[in-house]
């Protein structure tokens, strides 16, 4: 994989667009006394080069009435089942990530719910799912740190 070279003005542009995506492209161009033609093609270059998939919306999930998280650790009866398991919790829109770990779990995701009542359904949903042979459940008390903007104005910096 080859890691792309970006200059300043990339750099400057990528930290206006972590604080917010919906920054306009004239407004970029202004701050950084470049046309908003140039922003345009820089980010499309990016966009083009894999550095930017998208842009995201970040939603209060309490006020929505989802303020429920757990983790469910799942252990599968055979790791060859890890794909289908994988594509069935994708069918659930409440588990909402999901990684292949090594360690004590074959799969460890999230699940985001209203209340443990829905909570609990989900957690059965996965159970049920073929191949899955027992999952282990932690509760949030409180989701203290998520800052992916910290990051990414750090990984930015080393470039």
């Amino acid at each position: 994989m080859t890691k792309v070279k970006l200059d300043e003005i990339d750099h400057q542009i990528l930290d206006m667009l972590i604080d917010n995506t919906r920054t306009p492209f004239t407004d970029i161009a202004k701050k950084l006394l470049i046309s908003a033609g140039t922003v345009h093609v820089r980010v499309k270059k990016m966009e083009e080069s894999g550095i930017i998939k998208g842009s995201s919306l970040t939603l209060d999930y309490v006020k929505l009435g989802y303020s429920f998280i757990a983790y469910v650790g799942i252990f599968l009866e055979k790791t060859h089942q890890t794909k289908f398991v994988l594509e069935r919790l994708s069918q659930i829109p409440y588990v909402t990530v999901a990684h292949i770990t090594t360690g004590k779990f074959n799969i460890f995701c999230k699940i985001r719910a209203r209340d443990t009542t829905h909570a609990k359904n989900i957690i059965f949903k996965i159970d049920d799912i073929d191949g899955i042979s027992r999952t282990e459940t932690m509760i949030s008390l409180e989701e203290s740190i998520n800052d992916k903007k910290r990051l990414m104005h750090t990984i930015f910096n080393e470039l």
